[in-house]
């Protein structure tokens, strides 16, 4: 065998065939400050996906608690333990991620209209009520949202 055939792959073509193999030799790379082997393209590509997914996962958590406080709100009978082991589950979340990158406590608000619009879809499809049925604006504060002790 040559030394070429020896030689690994560029860091480029590594980030799509194995993006685990990728993702260590770039941080080994920049932990040893190896600058030549830094795939910097792909890395601000990855650095700003981490930031979006972030983002999306509150998003995701705070869907998730609305369509569980409407349920509540329009079928309290059917509440069940499991309802408020996730709106307890999801509150957490939104409160760990926001923790531990502070700049996104904000975000919550930001989002919290559209977010209810998609919950009250969810919610209607979920319980098979229609959604004229819920209210058009919403009815919780936010700080009740994100409180632990609060139900509808």
């Amino acid at each position: 065998m040559t030394k070429a055939a020896l030689k690994p792959p560029p860091a480029a073509d590594l980030y799509e065939t194995d993006f685990y193999a990728w993702a260590r030799g770039q941080a080994q790379a920049m932990a040893t400050r190896e600058r030549s082997a830094l795939d910097i393209e792909n890395l601000i590509d990855e650095v700003e996906f981490l930031g979006r997914s972030q983002r999306a996962a509150i998003e995701s958590h705070l869907s998730v608690l609305i369509v569980h406080l409407l349920k509540f709100k329009v079928q309290p009978e059917r509440a069940t333990v499991s309802w408020r082991i996730t709106l307890r589950n999801q509150r957490r979340d939104i409160e760990r991620l926001t923790q531990r990158s502070p700049s996104l406590r904000g975000y919550p608000a930001e989002i919290l209209a559209e977010t209810y619009r998609d919950a009250v879809r969810r919610a209607a499809q979920e319980t098979g009520i229609d959604e004229a049925a819920f209210p058009d604006e919403l009815s919780f504060t936010l700080a009740q949202i994100l409180d632990p002790d609060f139900l509808p």
